[in-house]
């Protein structure tokens, strides 16, 4: 008799095995290195962009940039994922450095990633699930229009040479990938459009336009306020929009990454990581952060990366870049970030989602949530309000859907002397409110059994309508029976009635 057994591995083959996936195959380290690369160069103007809106200097954004990403890189929970210095975190608290200083706005960000760890360990990730497709839909898409409109600017009253700039940094980074894959299409127009720039001497808008880039690596600190309750309660409101802000962004980016990935990640792992990353900025100076959509996508889209170096690099380059390189960093074009960024943002739109044969199929609630959920993101400029918004709606769209499905058809007995009216659909709040006006009161027999057997009971408003129909049915010396109540439903309406009001 013979039997298969499993080799066992030797103790070499076993340490091979758990090295990390970039370290093991050198095609993997060298998409991860390149796209941290190309992340770090795009991270530099949004960086400093984003200090311009938190009215901070430069340096804090870019400081911010760093040390998310690498610290995210470390324990965050969706790997690949950029995090760094983010317009809606600026937005929420540039009112707080406007008004109380520098220091209120640092002690906020450290505050804002305790509130994370806690929202995070509380599983506030799990909330996630809640968020309908149309939703996430309308979030990638209004993304994508965040993105290109980002852009704009950098494309109104600039010389003419910045527009054939543009168009070439699309060009290669279309045409580039059917020559080779090797190096990421972004790098190689990066560096062309950079070289043909500065050596042809054409003056356009540069990085360096853009704000100082730092000397130094930040260095750790407290924040300079008193620690008193006055403080205290100044920074907690604007730390916590901040907490549930980038929270939000955070978790919808980890959700898209993955879809693009088709890989699962530790969303509650991510939420604490958040914090943490913001709680290590804020000891560094740093403005704060979260999941940065825009350079994610180029890290996992445009890049191909799928692991935790790219982004580690993405924020040691970009120091690397700043400290030792800032001369030549300076003298990339914008036009050629500009380029790159057109590009994801084409990239990003679910084009297929606005399809005529796509539009035509799909319900029109779900056409009307997505529609409102990009009109919303757009017009605040605020991807979690655009989300909230979007799945309020989405609920309510649901709600009356569902209520329709609510149903009650009666039969007479042979004898006359009772009727059955059999329940069937969802009952809950929508559906149950339009219940009592369903049956026939004062006709009915002196018996009536209410057949449950084809209905849920959600919720106590439906468990008060069935006791207002019995206390309606009462008052005209009427007896009713309710049957067919599954085992949810049976320890809910055993619970409630009689307990709650009953009166229509």
């Amino acid at each position: 008799m013979s039997s298969l057994t499993t080799p066992s591995l030797s103790p070499a083959a076993r340490l091979r095995g758990l090295k990390p996936d970039w370290l093991a195959d050198p095609k993997v380290w060298r998409t991860e290195v390149l796209a941290g690369l190309v992340v770090a160069l795009a991270l530099i103007p949004e960086a400093i962009s984003f200090s311009v809106i938190a009215g901070v200097d430069p340096a804090l954004g870019l400081f911010a940039s760093f040390t998310m990403a690498v610290t995210i890189a470390v324990v965050g929970g969706r790997r690949a994922m950029i995090s760094a210095a983010t317009g809606a975190v600026a937005l929420v608290i540039a009112p707080l450095n406007r008004e109380h200083g520098l220091g209120h706005l640092v002690a906020a960000v450290i505050l804002a990633g305790l509130f994370q760890v806690v929202l995070g360990a509380l599983g506030v990730a799990k909330l996630m699930r809640f968020i309908p497709r149309s939703v996430m839909v309308g979030f990638v898409n209004s993304l994508a229009v965040l993105i290109f409109m980002a852009q704009v600017p950098e494309m109104r009253d600039v010389p003419w040479a910045v527009y054939p700039l543009i168009a070439g940094g699309l060009a290669l980074m279309v045409l580039f990938p059917r020559i080779t894959t090797a190096v990421p299409a972004p790098l190689v127009s990066i560096v062309i459009l950079t070289a043909i720039t500065v050596g042809a001497a054409i003056a356009v808008p540069t990085v360096g336009d853009k704000g100082a880039l730092p000397s130094a690596l930040p260095a750790p600190g407290l924040p300079d306020v008193p620690f008193t309750l006055d403080t205290l309660t100044t920074i907690a409101p604007y730390a916590f929009a901040m907490a549930l802000v980038g929270l939000m962004e955070s978790l919808m980016t980890a959700k898209l990454v993955d879809d693009i990935t088709d890989t699962p990640s530790n969303k509650t792992r991510e939420s604490v990581g958040q914090g943490i990353a913001n709680i290590v900025t804020g000891f560094f100076g740093g403005m704060g952060g979260c999941a940065m959509i825009g350079q994610t996508m180029i890290n996992v889209k445009v890049s191909g990366a799928r692991t935790r170096l790219s982004t580690f690099l993405a924020g040691a380059f970009l120091m690397v870049l700043c400290v030792a390189f800032g001369p030549i960093v300076s003298d990339i074009p914008m036009a050629a970030l500009v380029a790159v960024m057109v590009m994801v943002s084409f990239a990003t739109f679910d084009w297929h989602s606005v399809a005529p044969g796509t539009l035509r199929r799909m319900p029109a609630g779900e056409i009307a949530v997505m529609v409102i959920t990009v009109v919303c993101v757009v017009a605040t400029h605020n991807l979690a309000i655009g989300v909230v918004v979007g799945s309020v709606t989405a609920m309510v769209v649901f709600a009356r859907r569902v209520a329709r499905f609510a149903d009650v058809t009666s039969v007479t007995g042979p004898d006359g002397a009772t009727v059955v009216h059999r329940v069937t659909g969802e009952l809950f709040f929508a559906s149950s409110n339009d219940l009592v006006g369903r049956f026939d009161y004062a006709n009915d027999p002196d018996h009536v059994v209410i057949d449950l057997s084809a209905a849920h009971i959600w919720d106590a408003s439906s468990v008060a309508a069935l006791d207002a129909i019995g206390a309606k049915y009462a008052r005209r010396g009427k007896t009713v029976e309710i049957t067919g109540l599954n085992d949810p439903s049976a320890r809910l309406h055993g619970r409630l009635t009689g307990e709650l009001a009953a009166e229509h």
